[in-house]
């Protein structure tokens, strides 16, 4: 299988739909998500579904940076195969977006993250060999 890894940058709302895109479907724990104040970043670090190569998933690390606060919504109390560690809580990304200074992560089940940001700055990086995925994502 070929190793094709990805970096792009997102430093332009135009270009924020792209990464968007490449991250549908990308599932994650909640204890995979770091928020460092002083950094002013927040990381996900994602199993991301690789739509330009169907079939096959990849562990990437979505950061955005600039970061100036951020606030959950909806989000899981715990997780039903560990209920005394809400990290293990499993969530699907389905989309982002920008707009008026925020970047909003949305996830199945109405979760939701919300980024105060100065300005688009986000990078995505495969940072494994790709596998090949158990299955491909639906959405109806």
């Amino acid at each position: 299988m070929k190793d094709d890894r990805l970096l792009l940058l997102a430093q332009d709302e135009g270009e924020v739909p792209l990464l968007s895109a490449l991250t549908q479907s990308a599932i994650l724990r909640a204890g995979d998500i770091a928020y460092d104040r002083r950094a002013r970043r927040l990381v996900l670090m994602l199993s991301r579904y690789r739509w330009e190569a169907p079939g096959t998933r990849v562990r990437a690390a979505l950061r955005i940076e600039s970061v100036t606060g951020v606030r959950r919504r909806g989000w899981p109390a715990w997780s039903d195969s560990d209920p005394h560690d809400p990290g293990q809580t499993m969530l699907e990304l389905l989309a982002f977006t920008f707009e008026d200074g925020f970047v909003t992560l949305d996830f199945a089940g109405g979760a939701a993250l919300r980024v105060g940001v100065e300005c688009p700055d986000l990078i995505l990086e495969d940072v494994s060999a790709p596998w090949r995925a158990g299955r491909t994502p639906r959405h109806d």
